[in-house]
């Protein structure tokens, strides 16, 4: 299982801090960045990436992979 990054953005930081609440819950390895500015990273397993990528998009972020 390897970890797989994420970066999101999202309209404001409701949004941002609602995201983070749901990524901690998937049990995501690191989740930081700066949700008052709407931007979060995150670090997640491999078996939970789309789950995550899907939770963001319903939230209404947008989802960019890397390295």
């Amino acid at each position: 299982m390897s970890p797989i990054g994420i970066k999101a953005s999202f309209g404001g930081p409701e949004e941002a801090r609602e995201a983070q609440r749901k990524l901690q819950s998937l049990r995501a390895f690191d989740v930081g960045g700066l949700p008052e500015s709407g931007l979060l990273t995150v670090t997640v397993d491999e078996q939970v990436v789309d789950r995550a990528v899907h939770l963001i998009s319903q939230i209404g972020g947008n989802a960019e992979m890397v390295d």
